[in-house]
């Protein structure tokens, strides 16, 4: 022990003679055992400075393990592809289509991964926009759920034994004269579609049944019945100074919102070119993006509307000497008002109605035709082709499946479990077809 160390015990001692101070000095002060003993110690052990130092290090390390990203290694390419450069990104022009929605698109890319989705601007019928559902899209392609190859039963199976034994399933089913059936979403591509014909005229009993979740199958149905023309119109916005829609949410999952919206939008600004915006009026029952953006929203309840749209009807045709439908008479002051500036702008007016009743819809053929709005801001000469369900078909598909007379049905990208009306009763008819198919991307209902 130095000579230092025993001037400072021996100071200590003479500070106290309290033998309580003493024995909390030895355990608190292990160098002062030499003192008091006589004995030297071994100095170069730990003392409790050194431990909490240690305790202290510890806990620091921890914590800055804990906010460490991952050590991730990049790889350079050994024969780099010519169009690739490394932090620099690429883009490419592609197409969105989903449940009969459809955008052009312009995909960013790094290092042949897609980042972004933003529009073509090259379009004219997107005109460069997009909408939630198109941003988001990119997500699918990093998505875990992901199927990474084909299955059979709940099991993985090589791509070569599933072919094989689909192929050998479709034959048995086509030799036995038992229907086989192909469901799916609007299908807009025409080498789809040449696909599927190819695939009927290989497989004579083959239906391809088409249904949309968001299903514009009333309007079909009017339209075939008022002008013999199976087909959804083509509606101009940007033509029309006054606006009404009955439950249309045209703006956000309406037909073709996308395309709508960029119309719409050059309509509610003031130019110089046009000194006057549109005016826009929202019946509704449950508040959407395109009555957020109305300059009336009226809300009501969903047994009202068709009431509503013949009141519509009566005022104009009022107006105009045309024959008045008899209904129930339902009191709806805004009616009167609605009426008057849809006649003043007649040829310069859009009246769309969101429900699949095709007697509703035929009664809002009826006003647009009072207001010689076809031709103008509607066009049924170059119709859309965003949705072409048959919900007549899909009816009679789930019923047959009900009934054991479907040999085989192949689900192509749809999910109708999930998103059909009838989806409950489709899970129990599925039991009964013995060859079933889905192509879908993850193993959803």
């Amino acid at each position: 022990m130095s000579d230092n160390k025993k001037t400072y015990w021996k100071g200590l001692e003479e500070l106290s003679e309290d033998p309580k101070f003493l024995k909390y000095a030895e355990k608190e002060f292990p160098e002062y055992l030499p003192v008091k003993t006589g004995k030297e110690v071994d100095h170069e052990g730990s003392s409790r400075r050194d431990f909490l130092k240690m305790m202290g290090f510890s806990l620091a390390a921890a914590s800055l393990a804990a906010c460490e990203a991952p050590v991730r290694k990049a790889i350079p390419y050994l024969i780099k592809p010519e169009e690739v450069d490394p932090g620099i990104p690429n883009y490419y022009a592609s197409t969105y289509t989903s449940g009969g929605d459809y955008c052009s698109i312009v995909v960013k890319t790094r290092e042949g991964r897609p980042i972004k989705i933003e529009g073509n601007w090259e379009s004219k019928i997107t005109q460069g926009g997009v909408n939630a559902q198109v941003e988001a899209s990119v997500l699918t392609l990093y998505d875990k759920q992901r199927l990474r190859g084909p299955m059979a039963g709940g099991a993985e199976v090589e791509w070569e034994t599933l072919d094989k034994n689909v192929l050998q399933q479709l034959r048995t089913v086509a030799a036995s004269g038992g229907q086989i059936s192909i469901v799916s979403n609007t299908v807009i591509s025409p080498t789809t579609l040449k696909v599927i014909e190819d695939f009927k005229a290989q497989y004579a009993n083959t239906v391809h049944i088409t249904y949309d979740p968001q299903s514009a199958h009333g309007l079909i149905k009017a339209n075939e019945k008022a002008f013999g023309k199976a087909v959804v119109p083509s509606y101009d916005y940007s033509k029309a100074d006054v606006i009404v829609s009955f439950g249309a949410d045209f703006l956000g999952t309406w037909i073709a919102p996308i395309e709508n919206t960029k119309q719409y939008s050059k309509t509610r600004k003031i130019s110089s070119e046009k000194r006057t915006m549109s005016r826009h009026f929202q019946y509704e029952s449950v508040l959407s993006l395109t009555g957020c953006n109305a300059d009336y929203r009226f809300p009501i309840r969903p047994s009202q509307e068709g009431l509503l749209v013949v009141a519509l009807y009566n005022a104009i045709a009022q107006k105009g000497g045309n024959a008045r439908i008899n209904t129930t008479k339902i009191e709806e002051a805004s009616i009167s008002q609605v009426a008057d500036e849809l006649w003043a702008s007649r040829g310069k007016s859009l009246v769309v109605c969101g429900s699949n009743d095709p007697d509703v819809q035929l009664v809002v053929n009826a006003i647009n035709h009072v207001l010689g709005n076809y031709g103008n801001t509607i066009d049924l000469n170059n119709p859309l082709n965003y949705r072409q369900g048959d919900e007549d078909l899909m009816n009679n598909f789930i019923q047959q499946a009900g009934s054991g007379s479907i040999g085989a049905v192949i689900f192509l990208g749809c999910n109708p479990v999930y998103d059909h009306p009838r989806g409950g009763e489709l899970v129990n008819a599925l039991g009964k077809i013995k060859v079933k198919i889905a192509t879908n991307i993850t193993l959803d209902e």
